[in-house]
């Protein structure tokens, strides 16, 4: 038999991708719709026997190692613990194998980073995500093999997917099953792989997603998309496509569970008299009512004027913390309006209180404590 690495012309320390290298290359060649001739067909196929085999790293470590270990030989080797157990709890009772493997398997799942921001959470949004990730093959439909074209039943273990020899051993001769090294214990080989995919019966490539992020959502929560992940090799089923969700901060509001937090700045006037103020907010326009004698920190609610649950059952608070400014500029008029009104109050000596670290503070707390 003919050295795969040989074959191939690579040295035997080649590495994966000088060995598709090398394979690509000389496939080009011998393929049958380019070189027609009766060689150019022979030794394609041990072109592609040995990139099948070498291919797959434990393939490739067996056939390194020789025939001692079970790579081709048909005599008698060694026998380990590894051959004990497969004999008498593996695919050997009785002498048959469970039968070969496919070659469809299932996709991997993919995981991906979705930003969203505030006003989008309020009500959920729809977002078109490009992923790039593994489809089926249109060139081959996920076949693996060229158009025209089908595996074909391995000639060395005759499509059972395994090969069975007999050892000698401590307990007598007994028979074990390996998995075929010529189809990889498929049960079949491809002589035309698919020029598109190698012969893998998917590619690499970019689609479309579209999907619903839901109201309520927050940072970190995981959204599941089933079978919108990378297609499995042959034609296998798709796997799962997680989005990792991430709110943008936001110049104004915060968010505290499904209420929205934000500080309003009202002149010391409007606290002293009331007034009755119209903002924008994240889905249109808030009414805020101020009442006489509002303080700093004091918290005004604006009911369901916040986030929509993420499971239903309406929405959540917008909650409005006051902060007074007091003017530090005044022109004489105003300065002796001023006077007039403290000269008109009953004078109420200043107290110490509790030490509070600032507005913040005290809204921190209050927001806390709501």
């Amino acid at each position: 038999m003919a050295d795969h690495y040989e074959v191939l012309g690579v040295d035997r320390a080649a590495t994966p991708e000088e060995i598709k290298k090398a394979y690509r290359k000389l496939a080009r060649e011998l393929h049958p719709d380019v070189n027609p001739s009766e060689d150019a067909a022979e030794r394609f196929k041990l072109v592609t026997h040995a990139y099948d085999v070498l291919s797959d790293p434990d393939q490739r470590e067996r056939y390194d190692l020789g025939p001692q270990a079970g790579f081709g030989g048909g005599g008698a080797g060694g026998f380990g613990f590894g051959d004990i157990f497969e004999t008498f709890f593996g695919a050997a009772q009785g002498g048959r194998a469970s039968g070969p493997r496919s070659r469809r398997e299932r996709g991997q799942d993919a995981l991906l980073r979705v930003e969203v921001e505030l006003q989008e959470v309020v009500f959920g949004t729809k977002r078109n995500i490009e992923v790039d990730t593994a489809i089926v093959c249109e060139t081959c439909a996920g076949s693996c093999c060229a158009p025209g074209t089908k595996p074909v039943t391995c000639d060395i273990c005759r499509g059972s997917g395994s090969i069975q020899r007999s050892v000698r051993s401590l307990l007598g001769n007994v028979m074990t099953s390996s998995p075929c090294g010529t189809c990889r214990g498929y049960g079949t080989v491809i002589p035309n792989p698919c020029p598109t995919c190698a012969g893998q019966g998917r590619v690499r490539a970019k689609r479309v997603v579209t999907v619903d992020v839901p109201s309520g959502v927050d940072t970190g929560m995981r959204l599941h998309l089933p079978g919108e992940g990378e297609a499995g090799p042959a034609g296998g089923a798709n796997g799962d496509l997680y989005l990792e969700v991430k709110v943008k901060h936001h110049d104004i509001f915060s968010r505290n569970g499904d209420d929205l937090l934000a500080t309003l700045e009202i002149q010391m006037t409007d606290a002293i008299l009331g007034t009755t103020s119209t903002l924008p907010g994240l889905d249109g326009e808030v009414s805020i009512d101020i009442k006489p004698g509002i303080q700093s920190a004091d918290i005004v609610t604006v009911k369901e004027r916040g986030i929509t649950r993420l499971r239903g059952g309406g929405r959540g608070d917008l909650k409005v913390g006051i902060q007074v400014v007091t003017p530090v500029r005044l022109n004489n008029k105003e300065t002796q309006l001023i006077k007039q009104f403290a000269e008109s109050r009953r004078p109420v000596a200043p107290e110490f209180s509790h030490f509070q670290q600032g507005l913040f503070a005290k809204l921190r707390d209050r927001f806390l404590n709501i």
